[in-house]
């Protein structure tokens, strides 16, 4: 059974911190600035604004804090400072055992894929795959996806629309949404962390991956046996894409429509989550439903 975390409510307090790589202080405490306008409380842990060579802090100091606020009962919910590399080295260190009865939401995207994975998939609790600290700025704070972080936080539930792609696969299904960076998500394959993907809606998105390489991963999926039972696939931004001197051949996108051209499941493309301002926020472990028609796309999240 789903455990779901409480929605927020106002005067609650939120935990900052940063369990990968390191952010810079005053775009940490400007995105304080706006989470407390929404009407909660904010606390700072000391792994933002720190440097330990690429991380934000040594990885003791990571999971101690880490830790602490996924404990502290006056800690409802945690949103990430931003991703980088590092959360993999500390995540078997954690102890669950209070956040199993006690569970928060836990808020972020790219390196935090590997923590939603591992929580869904062991202990069955959802996460917010959404934008960061580091994506709350000056110039976004008041936009529809920074909007779709607080709106998931209050517990409204979501329903989201794309532009229709000439790549995608029309039709529609249920089930819980996995997935997040393809990167990640290859890294974790073959752990106890690898996800039971049949049945679910897996979403896909990464950045700076050399083509050769998103192409090697999506093998790693498929042999793995992520992509033959899904429900439905959520293919997201793949930015700053990289490309040997000589080229691969294929876009990422080219690369996943040959990947999963057996199956018959719905497939969308080019759908607003990822490495960019336009990255909704998803509740990773609950039921949705995704329509994929020639009219567009919907996403929408749907009772147990």
């Amino acid at each position: 059974m789903i455990k779901i975390p409480p929605y927020l409510k106002k005067g609650d307090l939120i935990g900052i911190t940063c369990p990968s790589s390191k952010m810079e202080l005053h775009a940490a405490e400007f995105a304080a600035k706006v989470i407390e306008s929404w009407g909660y409380r904010v606390h700072l842990g000391i792994t933002v604004g720190t440097s330990f060579h690429n991380f934000s802090a040594p990885d003791e100091l990571r999971l101690e804090e880490l830790q602490d606020m996924m404990d502290d009962p006056e800690i409802k919910a945690i949103v990430f400072g931003r991703g980088g590399y590092g959360m993999v080295s500390i995540l078997d260190r954690l102890k669950f055992s209070r956040f199993r009865k006690d569970p928060k939401w836990l808020c972020g995207y790219s390196d935090i894929t590997t923590l939603h994975t591992h929580i869904q998939e062991r202990y069955n609790i959802p996460g917010i795959h959404s934008l960061m600290c580091s994506g709350i700025t000056a110039s976004t704070k008041e936009n529809v996806y920074v909007n779709s972080l607080r709106e998931a936080l209050e517990g409204k539930r979501s329903k989201y629309e794309a532009q229709p792609h000439k790549m995608n696969r029309d039709g529609k299904a249920t089930g819980k949404l996995v997935g997040g960076n393809l990167t990640l998500l290859a890294n974790l394959s073959g752990s106890i962390s690898q996800p039971d993907t049949k049945g679910k809606i897996l979403v896909l998105e990464d950045v700076g991956e050399y083509r050769y390489n998103v192409d090697r991963m999506m093998y790693n999926l498929k042999r793995a046996g992520w992509l033959n039972k899904l429900a439905g696939l959520v293919v997201g931004s793949f930015t700053e894409e990289r490309e040997t001197e000589a080229p691969f051949g294929q876009t990422e996108y080219e690369i996943i429509r040959n990947m999963v051209k057996e199956y018959d499941y719905p497939v969308c493309y080019d759908f607003p989550v990822g490495h960019q301002e336009a990255n909704y926020a998803l509740k990773l472990g609950i039921p949705h439903e995704l329509k994929v028609s020639d009219k567009g796309v919907i996403i929408k999240e749907i009772k147990d």
